[in-house]
C-alpha cells in the first residue's frame, strides 16, 4: 500500500518524534501516551496533521493531556470514538470495506479511471450529514455509514487512493465568517501522471445532488471540482492553513479532458441541440473569457433556442466560480437559471 505522508516531512525533528510516538500508541488504542513536551498549539497542529496522513486512524478524535512541571514530558490521552471492542470491530469492517473499494478501483487501467472511479463512488453513495455528527467526520461516516461531511468524504477519498497507490493529500483551508463560511473545509490534493491537481469530491457531491432539481433521476455526475488547478480552486475555497505543493497544469481538468469545456458560442449551441435530441442533461464549461452577465445571457439566449427548436423549455443552473453550466430540458416551464451553492453544507 502506498502512503502519501506528506504532512510529516514538513514537522521538525521532535515534532516528528511526538508525531511517531502518537501513531503507535493510536494504533494500540492506549489510554496514556508518554510524549516529548510540545506548546499546545503544536501539539494540537501535530495531531491533527497526524490524522491527515493516516485517516484509518478513525477512532481518534480528540485529547486531553497532563503534565508535570519540572518534566519534559507530557501524559498524552486520547480521546477515542468508541470503546475498544468496538474499534476492532470497526476497524475490520472497514479494512475490508476499503479493500474491496480498492479491488474494485484497480479494476480500471490507468490512475486516472482508479480517481474516477473514487470520486463516483462518494459522490453517489454519500449523503451530506448537515446534523455533522462525529463519525461523519472520519471515514467510519462515508464507507461505512454512507453519510459525511468534507473532512470525512476528504479522509476517505485519501484511504481509498492510498490502497491503489495514488499519491493524495488532505487539503485544510479555513472558515470564512462575512462570507458566512461557517465551517473550515477539507479535499484532496492528488498526483496524476506526474502532476498535482485540486479535487473536491464534496463539492461535487452536493452539485450532484442539487441536478435532482433540474431534472428528477437524471443519473448524472457533476465534476466540477475534478482536478483543478490552483488558479480555479481558490476562486471558491478559502487559503489553506498548511501549504501544499502546487497544481499548475490547467490543460487537465476533467471537463476539457472529456470535451466538455467550450471556448465558442456555436459549439455550447451545437451541444445543447445534441442534448435536446438524447433527451440529456449538458453540462460544461465555459472558457472563451470571463463569464459576464452579457455573455451569460447570450449562452442562456442560445440554450433556449436549441430547447425551442423541439418545442422544449430549458431550465439552467450555474457554478459562477467555476463557469460550469447545466441545462435541463423539458415540456414544462421553470425558473430559467438557479445560482448552485457548491458549499452549501459549509456555510451556515
Amino acid at each position: 500500500m502506498s502512503m502519501e505522508l506528506y504532512y510529516f516531512g514538513r514537522l521538525g525533528r521532535l515534532a516528528r518524534e511526538v508525531y511517531h510516538t502518537l501513531y503507535e500508541g493510536l494504533m494500540a488504542m492506549q489510554t496514556e501516551i508518554v510524549i516529548h513536551r510540545l506548546e499546545t498549539e503544536e501539539l494540537y497542529d501535530v495531531f491533527m496533521l497526524l490524522r491527515l496522513d493516516h485517516p484509518e486512524l478513525f477512532w481518534s478524535t480528540g485529547f486531553k493531556y497532563k503534565y508535570y512541571s519540572d518534566s519534559p514530558n507530557i501524559i498524552f490521552i486520547p480521546e477515542y470514538l468508541f470503546e475498544k471492542s468496538k474499534i476492532a470491530e470497526h476497524k475490520k469492517a472497514m479494512q475490508a470495506r476499503v479493500a474491496r473499494l480498492a479491488k474494485a478501483a484497480s479494476e480500471n487501467k490507468t490512475d486516472l479511471d482508479k480517481e474516477r472511479f473514487i470520486h463516483d463512488f462518494l459522490v453517489e453513495s454519500v449523503c451530506y450529514d448537515k446534523l455533522k455528527k462525529p463519525y461523519s467526520h472520519e471515514i467510519i461516516g462515508p464507507l461505512g455509514q454512507g453519510v459525511g461531511v468534507c473532512e470525512g468524504i476528504a479522509k476517505s477519498f485519501k484511504v481509498l487512493c492510498d490502497a491503489v497507490n495514488i499519491p493524495c493529500i488532505i487539503a485544510y483551508c479555513g472558515n470564512n465568517p462575512d462570507k458566512g463560511i461557517k465551517y473550515r473545509h477539507m479535499w484532496n490534493v492528488v498526483k496524476i501522471g506526474g502532476k498535482w491537481y485540486h479535487i473536491d469530491a464534496t463539492f461535487d457531491n452536493s452539485l450532484t445532488k442539487g441536478l435532482a432539481s433540474l431534472a428528477p433521476d437524471c443519473g448524472e455526475i457533476r465534476y466540477d471540482y475534478f482536478n483543478l488547478d490552483d488558479t480555479a480552486i481558490f476562486r471558491d475555497h478559502e487559503p489553506l492553513l498548511f501549504p501544499l505543493p502546487s497544481c499548475t497544469d490547467k490543460e487537465h481538468f476533467f471537463l476539457r479532458e472529456t470535451k466538455k469545456s467550450f471556448t465558442k458560442t456555436e459549439d455550447v449551441y451545437k451541444r445543447a441541440q445534441q442534448a435536446v435530441k438524447k433527451n440529456k442533461i449538458l453540462t460544461f464549461h465555459w472558457r472563451g473569457g470571463y463569464l459576464t452577465r452579457d455573455v451569460l445571457n447570450e449562452l442562456i439566449s442560445l440554450l433556449r433556442k436549441a430547447g425551442e427548436e423541439k418545442g422544449k423549455a430549458c431550465r439552467v443552473s450555474l457554478n459562477y466560480p467555476q463557469a460550469v453550466i447545466s441545462v435541463a430540458y423539458s415540456e414544462t416551464e421553470g425558473e430559467e437559471l438557479v445560482m448552485e451553492e457548491a458549499n452549501e453544507g459549509e456555510k451556515d
